[in-house]
């Protein structure tokens, strides 16, 4: 398969439900750099499998979902586009054998887990609809690939940060607002404490990890789904290392107590050793290289706005 992102030469058509808060996870690609792109509704099973037939589609990565914070406050949305879309991709991937790539989330994960850290296979029972839908997902796959021979792959992500995405509702959003509010008015109001500790990546190891799963021989892969994980930070952890470079940063906590909830029902840490053993998974951005490369970036466009 091709590296991402493909030239525009290369075709990529991703079947889409049109919620922004989904594009969020490739959003620091350009759009021209896409090639082709078809917006669907991920609901309509006819659609979808006319644009896989046409298009030849050989691989397909279902990143349509709604978020944590979203789902709860839309449950049948959520339940509709999470677990009804995902069983019409299963559906058609199976009878068309197309491989396929559904990411997973620390979300996955309950109260009862354990916690630090949070090892690939143990008891779940996450406690919101987002998780649930993850926890199916990650089933499903695994009953299609033994019940079908579905080349099913699927990672479960910790809180990603990508510099030019906004926060798209999810629990981990405060990890990109804090960026954002740093540069542009110097507060930021976190709605997480200041000691909840969560697995964090930054994207460009997110989507090298997805790729370099994608592209794993199989028999190199011991389960279908992994754990990855970068670092584990707190909300403090991050606001001490933003003001290493704006030492004028200025933080609020004013704790939502929705996400509280969701946040210290989830993993603090991953256990990622099967993927570094079966597949070679490594990270390359600790928290120091993160933040200088958010701020780098948001710097940089916060300038070229105002010069235009």
């Amino acid at each position: 398969m091709p590296r991402f992102p493909p030239s525009p030469s290369q075709r990529l058509t991703t079947p889409r439900f049109l919620l922004q808060e989904d594009w969020d996870n490739w959003g620091w690609v350009s759009l021209h750099c896409l090639g082709t792109f078809i917006y669907a509704d991920i609901l309509d099973y006819k659609n979808l499998r006319e644009i896989v037939v046409n298009n030849r589609i050989t691989w397909l990565v279902h990143y349509s979902a709604l978020l944590s914070a979203v789902g709860e406050a839309n449950v049948p949305l959520s339940r509709d586009v999470n677990i009804t879309g995902l069983h019409n991709i299963l559906d058609i991937c199976a009878e068309h054998g197309v491989r396929i790539f559904v990411p997973s989330t620390i979300g996955a994960f309950g109260p009862t887990s354990p916690r630090n850290p949070t090892p690939d296979l143990c008891i779940q029972r996450p406690r919101t609809i987002y998780g649930v839908s993850k926890v199916h997902a990650e089933l499903m796959g695994e009953y299609y690939h033994h019940k079908y021979g579905l080349d099913f792959r699927c990672l479960r992500y910790p809180g990603i940060i990508s510099a030019d995405s906004q926060p798209g509702g999810g629990t981990t959003d405060y990890a990109v607002q804090i960026f954002h509010d740093a540069v542009k008015t110097g507060i930021f109001v976190c709605n997480l404490k200041a000691d909840t500790r969560l697995p964090m990546m930054y994207i460009v190891d997110c989507l090298r990890a997805t790729l370099e799963m994608m592209e794993a021989p199989a028999e190199t892969l011991s389960m279908r789904t992994y754990n990855i994980n970068a670092m584990s930070c707190t909300p403090e952890d991050l606001v001490q290392e933003v003001q290493k470079q704006l030492p004028g940063l200025h933080i609020i906590y004013n704790v939502d107590p929705i996400r509280q909830a969701i946040a210290d029902s989830w993993p603090m840490n991953f256990d990622d050793s099967n993927a570094r053993k079966d597949w070679g998974w490594k990270h390359e951005y600790e928290l120091p290289e993160l933040v200088q490369t958010m701020l780098n970036f948001i710097c940089t466009n916060s300038r070229l706005t105002h010069s235009n």
